[in-house]
């Protein structure tokens, strides 16, 4: 039996790290792609370090012809590609919109929106190859199910726009057997906090306090990488093969919530 390939974006850490690992785990092998080489290499040594595959690709999401060399140096490896997760983003500068400068906006959309993009543009023609295969968009409940994250109006707009591409290419990519969904995750475990820059939250904040914290599966505790990561593996493989254009919500009820 042929083994699957993937390719993860921002698999130096946090669920993109936890999702290559899991896949490595169910075994397929592993294009870990970051801009960080350290940490992707941490990456590829914990998934051969239990008897896995994996390739790590420097190339910077939102960039073209790094996206074409990272995708075309994964596939001379293996041979095919199958499955996709697209999950590296920054949350960026979260601040009022009269204060939020137009770099600072393109930075967000650039790396989180373009970046996604770039991803699917890069990798479709080789799941086609593939016969078909299966994309996961890592999206967040915010600009999908709350609107409430003081300041974060970049932000929100590229999450809610990655939803409505997954939704889109759902039809556009089926006749080629290809599927795609997005994950919306909750406050998580990540270091994603290194990326942000808040500024006069006082301007934009919603002044609601919740006693026992805003995640009511966990008690107010933030999820895991991995719950995050389990999910995306159930999308990446056969047992979710009538799921698509579906956006799923791993985030212990906190939408709800807000």
């Amino acid at each position: 039996m042929t083994s699957l390939v993937a390719l993860v974006t921002g698999a130096g850490s946090g669920i993109g790290k936890a999702s290559a690992l899991a896949l490595a785990a169910e075994g397929l092998k592993v294009g870990v792609l970051g801009h960080t080489e350290d940490e992707l290499a941490q990456t590829v040594d914990e998934i051969k370090g239990k008897g896995g595959e994996a390739i790590a690709l420097l190339a910077d999401i939102s960039d073209e012809a790094q996206m074409v060399q990272a995708v075309a140096d994964l596939v001379k490896r293996y041979g095919r590609l199958d499955v996709v997760v697209a999950n590296a983003g920054i949350n960026g500068v979260w601040a009022p919109i009269d204060d939020l400068k137009l770099d600072e906006w393109n930075k967000t959309i650039s790396i989180n929106l373009t970046g996604t993009y770039l991803t699917i543009h890069t990798t479709v023609p080789h799941l086609k190859k593939s016969g078909g295969g299966s994309i996961i968009v890592v999206s967040s409940i915010n600009g999908t199910r709350t609107f409430t994250t003081p300041g974060a109006t970049a932000y929100t707009a590229t999450k809610a726009g990655q939803v409505a591409m997954v939704q889109q290419l759902a039809l556009e990519l089926a006749r080629h057997h290809i599927r795609i969904n997005a994950v919306c995750p909750g406050e998580i475990e990540t270091h994603i906090d290194a990326n942000t820059s808040l500024r006069n939250e006082d301007e934009t904040a919603i002044p609601v306090i919740w006693p026992d914290g805003q995640v009511p599966i966990t008690g107010g505790k933030p999820g895991r990488s991995e719950d995050v990561a389990n999910v995306i593996a159930f999308l990446a493989l056969e047992k979710s093969r009538h799921i698509t254009g579906s956006p799923i919500w791993v985030d212990g009820g906190q939408g709800l919530l807000r």
